[in-house]
């Protein structure tokens, strides 16, 4: 592995600020009323829970920006442009922006 990979790799505490976001997200859908279904045209009523936001919402645009499955496969960077997006989305289209967590959180 490259110097350069060590240095862009997800760090621990990006890991977890990565899951702590992905929690919050899913607390503000619930708070706003907007279940899986009204918020991604599904046919099932769920509340979302962090492996729902991580699933069907992070995962699917990171998979389309990066072409990578797995979020420890993630560098920095990449982690950062798929919350944009996320982030981006939500706030057009329901009004949610959930900041992502500092790395002291």
């Amino acid at each position: 592995m490259s110097t350069r990979d060590l240095a862009t790799r997800r760090s621990t505490q990006q890991n977890r600020a990565l899951h702590k976001y992905l929690t919050m997200l899913a607390d503000a859908l619930n708070d706003a009323g907007l279940d899986v279904q009204h918020t991604l045209s599904k046919p099932l009523e769920l509340p979302w829970n962090e492996r729902l936001a991580k699933e069907l919402v992070w995962r699917q645009v990171q998979i389309a920006c990066t072409g990578k499955e797995s979020t420890t496969e993630l560098d920095t960077r990449e982690v950062d442009e798929v919350y944009r997006i996320i982030d981006r989305h939500m706030a057009q289209t329901h009004g949610i922006s959930v900041a992502f967590p500092s790395w002291n959180d």
